[in-house]
């Protein structure tokens, strides 16, 4: 009994540490809130997005990690983000369903400041494939279905179908009824990408981000996700972020970040007349060149000079 008692208080010193740091998150009121004047977003019209004078940073910080971008998404449009590791290209999006405020500059939607958009509502049009897939302990239908909850079995079918996802989930040992374990361990992450992919279908956005939704698959997954997406993006105003120049060669409009600034953007063709950094990522794709963050770096050199 002693012994217990001593392993015991030990479990309880650990759950009133645990408790209070989980109050204390609970307790954290977030930095974007919506403004007294914020209105419901009507349906979208054209769903253009665009970026004005926009910088940010991060917790005050000095340092700029967005400087001056100016941005146009034309209605139905797909623009593909290109930059080295830390670049930019992750916060830039992060900013239109206002996951941070812009420092500086504004964020349309619309013609509409994020700013001055419910979020409930602005969220409601966007649909969002991460890079890092986040499956739930659940069922592959649930999973599906989060990103509708009033969906109809049909209706989840046929967006996993538009994902080129149903063939596979049929394949498993309960089809739509098998058991996911958490975050999708059972599953590989052409899989779970997939699922993710249908879970952004169901909600018929208006407005796709694609997170470098296929950095961790192979390429022959790759080609099947890529298939999916083209089905996703039509009709729909997309951003892709992107390592792979394979993932943006079809995009209306190509922009390569660097350092926070966008150094070049046009479409492939253009830049590839144009751009002497887009050509050189080009060739490290193709294994004739530097890798994406020595090109860059070469370019910010020659800038320099």
């Amino acid at each position: 009994p002693l012994i217990l008692m001593t392993m015991l208080s030990n479990v309880l010193a650990g759950g009133l540490t645990a408790a209070r740091r989980v109050c204390q998150v609970l307790d954290t009121v977030p930095e974007v809130q919506d403004c007294p004047d914020a209105a419901a977003l009507p349906e979208l019209a054209q769903a253009k997005v665009v970026f004005e004078n926009v910088s940010f940073n991060y917790d005050g910080n000095s340092e700029a990690v967005l400087k001056d971008i100016n941005l146009v998404a034309e209605p139905g449009q797909t623009v593909a983000i290109l930059g080295a590791t830390g670049a930019g290209k992750s916060t830039l999006i992060n900013l239109i369903p206002r996951f941070y405020d812009a420092a500086a500059g504004r964020v349309l939607v619309d013609g509409v400041d994020v700013r001055q958009i419910e979020q409930d509502s602005l969220l409601a049009h966007i649909g969002i494939v991460p890079q890092e897939t986040v499956l739930f302990s659940g069922t592959v239908r649930d999973n599906i279905r989060y990103g509708n909850p009033s969906a109809s079995d049909e209706q989840v079918i046929a967006a996993a179908q538009a994902a080129q996802a149903h063939d596979f989930i049929m394949e498993l040992a309960q089809g739509y009824d098998t058991w996911v374990a958490q975050r999708g361990v059972n599953l590989s992450g052409g899989q779970k990408q997939r699922i993710a992919i249908a879970r952004a279908l169901l909600t018929q956005p208006r407005i796709l981000i694609l997170d470098d939704s296929t950095s961790s698959v192979d390429v022959e997954t790759e080609t099947k996700i890529q298939s999916a997406l083209e089905e996703l993006m039509r009709q729909r105003t997309s951003f892709v972020v992107a390592q792979r120049i394979s993932t943006v060669l079809k995009a209306d409009k190509i922009i390569v970040i660097d350092r926070g600034c966008i150094v070049a953007q046009g479409t492939h063709q253009e830049l590839m007349q144009s751009s002497p950094v887009y050509r050189e990522i080009y060739d490290s794709q193709l294994g004739n060149g530097p890798d994406l963050d020595k090109a860059l770096a070469g370019e910010r050199e020659g800038a320099a000079q």
